[in-house]
């Protein structure tokens, strides 16, 4: 098969309409654009979301959708709950066994008035204590 004869599929190609060719084409005057109005004169393009200057809808809705990437500890209060506090290492596994913390969890902090006195055992950098290490 030769390059000359390769053509395009039958009715898978469309003439372009000429508009605005004289009155006979039935495309003439106006060119299909109606009678005046900002559609019809040159240049015009429409701004998305534009509603006729009726207020947009994405100016009508509330804002939503913002997730902040600063992952937040979840917190355990060792005063209340002494089983974290027996622990001898305390690591995120560790805690996981004596206290029911979601696996999506990542960093936990542990709070309380004996909380400091906790800052030996934890061997783990994602388990944090409230307060400033001396």
């Amino acid at each position: 098969m030769s390059l000359n004869s390769l053509k395009p599929a039958a009715n898978s190609t469309h003439y372009k309409k000429r508009v605005g060719r004289g009155q006979g084409s039935g495309n003439g005057k106006t060119a299909g654009r109606g009678n005046k109005g900002q559609r019809a004169r040159t240049g015009y393009s429409i701004k998305r979301g534009f509603e006729g200057g009726q207020q947009p809808l994405q100016r009508r809705l509330p804002k939503i959708g913002f997730t902040s990437k600063i992952v937040k500890p979840y917190v355990i209060n060792v005063d209340k709950n002494r089983a974290v506090a027996e622990l001898s290492e305390i690591t995120l596994d560790s805690i996981r066994t004596v206290h029911k913390v979601a696996l999506s969890v990542l960093k936990v902090k542990l709070i309380g008035v004996n909380a400091k006195e906790l800052s030996s055992k934890i061997k783990d950098e994602n388990v944090v204590f409230s307060g400033k290490e001396k």
